[in-house]
């Protein structure tokens, strides 16, 4: 893979910069130096250690190293992982040495699809240590580069990767607009950038067990929330399928706990329903930040950053899962 610097050489596909001083960095098998071969970023367990712990993303890295591969199309025998990236990027199967952004990867569900169905350079960055589950997931590989840094401070030259995609993430950011502005700002001119995010879709949005939990149980500690949720889940399980076959599902905003689409429900035996229950659910109670946004005001914010052919709908990957995505071309 062609590696470069591009304050340094300007006929460089990729650069890697210090993301607050602007300084050139250099890939080298201990981490990122500079051009005085100091170490400043180190390698750590196959991720460059842009950023330490403690942060306000610690619960994806506390659930996603717990659960490190219930989600993965491997483990679990389903393609939703695949389905879901191919649907909402529409991207093809070769992109053979592009250069590929992936800005929140949690355990490397779609790390996985991307090395497996294309050809693609894959860097992948999480602000949370979950790029340690990514790594013992995916990791070592030829075709990628895993970093724990920051998606406001990433370490990476303007105008350098292909395309950038980002799934799940953005509505737990302080800032939705600006974290599209730092993607838009390392992408090249013509390259793609996808997005998914919890949706508005009514004044109902925030009417919800999930909501009106959240003010409490996000400030709980995670091993105790875990516990709670762990203690729950059989009992709120049997009240949510009781509701969808007795033709009640509406009520299912109502139970604190996760949502299970007939598709995946039928891939999965018992136990695995269980872990993916308690893993959404967590997800759902554990996150510092939870700001879902309408369609239209992304495609806006597309627009305003000057992207152009911007699309932005919900999108059917399988049977009655659903994405909302907003994709655009940089201008």
């Amino acid at each position: 893979m062609e590696l470069g610097f591009k304050t340094l050489v300007e006929d460089t596909k990729l650069g890697f910069i210090h993301p607050r001083y602007n300084l050139a960095l250099f890939d080298t098998p201990e981490g990122l130096v500079d051009n005085k071969q100091n170490l400043v970023f180190p390698l750590v367990n196959g991720a460059y250690r842009v950023e330490a712990d403690g942060n306000y993303t610690d619960s994806f890295g506390f659930e996603w190293n717990l659960f490190h591969k219930t989600q993965l199309d491997s483990f679990s025998g389903t393609n939703i992982s695949k389905k879901r990236f191919f649907a909402t990027t529409r991207w093809g199967r070769d992109m053979n040495g592009e250069n590929i952004l992936e800005v929140g990867s949690g355990a490397g569900r779609f790390t996985e699809v991307v090395l497996k169905y294309t050809k693609a350079n894959l860097f992948s960055l999480d602000f949370s240590n979950a790029v340690d589950a990514n790594y013992r997931n995916n990791g070592p590989h030829k075709r990628l580069k895993l970093f724990q840094a920051d998606m406001f401070n990433m370490p990476f030259a303007d105008n350098c990767f292909d395309k950038v995609f980002c799934f799940g993430v953005l509505q737990h950011t302080p800032n939705f607009r600006q974290a599209l502005e730092s993607m838009a700002r390392v992408l090249k001119p013509g390259g793609e950038l996808v997005v998914d995010f919890y949706p508005i879709k009514g004044w109902y949005t925030k009417i919800n067990a999930k909501y009106l939990l959240r003010p409490l149980l996000k400030r709980m500690e995670h091993e105790k929330l875990l516990t709670l949720i762990k203690n729950s889940v059989p009992g709120l399980k049997k009240i949510y399928f009781f509701n969808k076959r007795k033709g009640l599902a509406r009520l299912n905003r109502f139970v604190p706990i996760s949502e299970m689409p007939e598709a995946l429900k039928n891939c999965l035996n018992d136990k695995e329903i269980e872990e993916w229950m308690m893993l959404d659910t967590f997800d759902m109670f554990s996150p510092a930040y939870d700001k879902p946004q309408r369609l239209n005001t992304v495609k806006k914010w597309f627009i305003e950053l000057d992207f152009i052919n911007v699309e932005a709908d919900f999108i059917q990957y399988d049977k009655e899962m659903e994405a909302s995505v907003v994709k655009g071309t940089k201008a």
